[in-house]
């Protein structure tokens, strides 16, 4: 959220500077990611007057206007259409600095000599704030010879503040200056923006059958009315705070309700009062499948849980998202019904994110909003269009409310708690810090005090989040001394195997598996199901002394037939979804020498579609690809690259099998069944994968370092190589003839077909080149660049 140093101090005296106050509010949570000056560069630019003006002796498109800033006079030459005697303009003479760095000078157009330049918003930095084409005309009061950028605010600093989930309070100018006066003892209040007169309480000239209120996602809807709308645009100084703010200034209508929202953190809506359906407003659910066209113009099917604001029970906005383009203010509007309303905060963010609309107010709703701001916001756009002369306001505000102002939430602080986390028994202290936070001291004992929450802090209701506001006020490193930790005991260990079982387990479970347990014996015919050669050890399983049934007489050599028969018996049984299972466990391989060596192994098997219980709901059926997914996913939980590369199994299906490598170590396969084993098994498809968990076993910490402020170059190159060539293995040559300089391959183009060699295939490929310690020259890259192409070449392949 974007707040400007300017407005905040407008509201505050602050004993601070605007870094201070950037790094205070850094470090107790609400971080300023950046600081920026959009008029940092402008220099030497003062307000002028155009004494006169007139055509050019001899370029019928100019005009040569003679400008007074109040030390001197001076012509200037200007293309602008829109100029006339006597208007204010800024004027920067030769040397001034334009926002963009350019450096004015003074130029001979014919036979004038032109000093300087007459400036539109666009070469002020903000082009947003232009209402209409040409130099940039300020108000009759702009003081003559005064700074320019100074008087219209341009000297101004833009805070960008990342603001957590849980303080939709701080989504507001008064929010943060809340925050500030807390974090600084010595800041005092200069205006209030929520401290504002009543409105009046005139009756509305239009007839109105009131609001109605058919849901209790709505707690609260106000609504205002305003007449004699006037067009035009806001003020100048207005129009170019909003563009500081990252708001597009549009009309005084909609700049008012967009400054209540930016100040007071509340959302407004204005409606044509003349084009809704009937004289009322209902909040009610939506019908699933109905159908809603909104302001952009696009068209909207709604859901169950989603809110309508509608009139004569036809939809005219999305509650808390966005209004409908059948009652939106027009040019011509006079007269309208201005929103003022407390939404339930998932029922909005559900619809804005369905609907894929990120709107300003549903980023504020979906953070919850004050319920008690709703009037306060209407009163603040009255006094806006009344200070603007844009229209006539003072009319009653109706108010509906399902819900009664209750008293304020009650949270206890005890001295022993305090003692115990924050390491203080200071009261006195604690209540200070939480009294400028607005959180006000109700009563109080030797053993605590009972604070009442203000209506506006929806995140703190029990007595952890008081101590977390007195301890983040006090500031964590400067308060609590460092101290050793009291004894801990030593306790068992489950051990890295089981512990790496446990995580793997975990994330299988999230990604839709289920879990299969097998006994760890088999039937001779899995030998057979598998088409496993003679001379693979797993084709000469251990043999049970004293077996409990044929079926059972044999060590599992792999994972595999368990699953299968698993998946099997559920389709049998009537199973027609999808199945993903996996399991954990130990297989016995018998040794050349003689004895046997066991084996930890994961393997899963999918079939079919997609499990309908997922997360994520339905999609496309598994693939290949999708399972290789799953597999990386298990490698990148402990930070180990694993690599794939063309394989065989003999159960495997040729072309969608692979070996699953780490560190160049053989773990594992990953494929689809052969269409035979299907068939058998009468499922199909079938993918499955299997590897040890040993490739696993040692977690790769990640490594953390400074980040280079040195950028990268890029260079693709495209070429045909071999159908049979791994992409993984032309990557491989590629970072061999790279050097240090090369720092990332990505593959981003694989084609063949029409225009390809028979036998080849096309591979195209970004290269990012970069150093740590200075900026790349062209020549060193292009250096390595060719090295690389022309290893390339040596190895047969076709560059493009």
């Amino acid at each position: 959220m974007l707040i400007t140093w300017n407005l905040l101090k407008d509201i505050l005296s602050i004993p601070a500077s605007v870094e201070e106050v950037a790094e205070r509010l850094t470090l107790t949570g609400c971080e300023v990611e950046s600081l920026t000056r959009p008029g940092e560069k402008l220099r030497g630019i003062r307000i002028a007057r155009v004494n006169s003006l007139r055509p050019h002796p001899e370029k019928e498109t100019l005009w040569v206007a003679e400008m007074d800033d109040g030390r001197g006079t001076a012509l200037v030459v200007t293309a602008a259409p829109n100029l006339s005697a006597g208007d204010y303009v800024p004027w920067g003479r030769p040397g001034a600095v334009l926002a963009d760095g350019t450096v004015l000078g003074a130029k001979d157009f014919g036979s004038v000599h032109s000093e300087g330049m007459l400036l539109s918003a666009e070469e002020l930095g903000v082009p947003q704030a232009a209402d209409e084409f040409g130099i940039l005309r300020l108000p009759e009061d702009a003081p003559l010879g005064e700074d320019a950028p100074s008087w219209l605010g341009l000297d101004d600093v833009v805070l960008d503040l990342s603001v957590t989930p849980n303080r939709g309070d701080l989504l507001s100018l008064l929010g943060v200056a809340r925050e500030v006066y807390a974090l600084f003892p010595g800041s005092e209040w200069k205006k209030n923006p929520a401290d504002l007169p009543e409105s009046g309480a005139k009756d509305w000239p239009v007839p109105f059958q009131g609001i109605t209120l058919k849901t209790p996602g709505c707690s609260r809807y106000c609504l205002g009315f305003v007449t004699d709308l006037k067009g035009g645009s806001s003020p100048l100084r207005v129009r170019i705070a909003l563009s500081l703010l990252g708001m597009r200034p549009i009309s005084p209508m909609v700049d008012a309700t967009n400054l209540a929202m930016l100040t007071l953190g509340q959302p407004t809506h204005a409606f044509d009062a003349l084009r809704l359906p009937a004289p009322e407003i209902t909040v009610r659910p939506s019908r699933p499948g109905e159908k809603f066209t909104t302001l952009d113009g696009k068209s909207h099917i709604m859901a169950e849980g989603d809110m309508l604001i509608t009139s004569g029970d036809v939809p005219v906005g999305i509650a808390g998202v966005m209004g409908g383009e059948n009652s939106e203010i027009l040019p011509e509007t006079k007269t309208v019904f201005i929103e003022s309303a407390s939404f339930d905060s998932l029922s909005v963010s559900r619809t804005s994110r369905r609907l894929g609309i990120p709107s300003e107010a549903a980023f504020r709703y979906a953070r919850t909003v004050d319920r008690k701001m709703a009037p306060v916001a209407l009163k603040y756009i009255f006094s806006l269009l009344e200070e603007w002369s844009a229209g006539t306001a003072g009319f009653a505000i109706l108010d509906r409310t399902d819900c009664p102002d209750d008293d304020r939430r009650t949270v206890p602080l005890t001295r022993e708690k305090l003692g115990k986390v924050l390491l203080t028994d200071d009261l006195d202290e604690a209540s200070a810090i939480l009294n400028r936070l607005g959180i006000i001291e109700k009563s109080s004992s030797p053993e605590g005090r009972i604070f009442s929450v203000p209506s506006w802090r929806p995140d703190i209701s029990i007595e952890e989040d008081l101590l977390e506001e007195v301890g983040r006020i006090r500031g964590y490193n400067e308060t609590l001394a460092p101290r050793l930790p009291r004894v801990l005991y030593g306790r068992g260990d489950i051990g890295p195997v089981t512990r790496l079982k446990g995580d793997l387990r975990k994330i299988l479970l999230s990604r839709g598996y289920v879990e299969l347990l097998n006994y760890s014996f088999l039937s001779p015919s899995f030998i057979s199901l598998l088409r496993l050669p003679e001379e693979d050890r797993r084709a000469r399983p251990l043999s049970l002394a004293n077996p409990l049934s044929a079926e059972q007489s044999k060590m599992r050599t792999t994972l595999l037939p368990g699953l299968l028969r698993g998946v099997e018996r559920s389709v049998l049984a009537g199973w027609r979804t999808g199945i993903r299972v996996f399991e954990l466990g130990r297989v016995f391989l018998p040794l050349p020498e003689g004895g046997h060596e066991e084996v930890e192994k994961v393997a899963g098997v999918v079939y079919g579609g997609r499990d309908g219980r997922l997360p994520w709901g339905h999609s496309e059926e598994e693939d290949f690809f999708s399972l290789k997914g799953d597999v990386l996913t298990l490698g990148e939980s402990r930070g180990i690259c694993l690599d794939f590369l063309r394989g065989h199994e003999p159960f495997g299906h040729e072309g969608q099998t692979a070996r699953i490598l780490s560190a160049g170590r053989d773990g594992g396969y990953l494929l689809r069944l052969k269409p035979a084993v299907e068939k058998e098994l009468d499922c199909a498809p079938l993918y499955a994968f299997e590897f040890d968990l040993g490739i696993l076993e040692n977690p790769v910490l990640p490594n953390f370092r400074e980040l280079t402020p040195y950028p990268p170059v890029l260079r693709d190159i495209s070429l045909f190589v071999p159908a049979d060539s791994s992409v993984d293995e032309v990557i491989s040559r590629i970072r061999s003839s790279g050097g240090d300089l090369l720092q990332d391959v990505r593959l981003f183009d694989i084609y063949s077909g029409k225009g390809v060699p028979e036998g080849f295939r096309s591979l195209a490929f970004s290269l990012s080149y970069q150093k740590k310690d200075q900026t790349l020259k062209d020549e060193a890259v292009e250096e390595i660049h060719s090295t690389i192409r022309n290893t390339l070449t040596s190895f047969g392949y076709i560059l493009r």
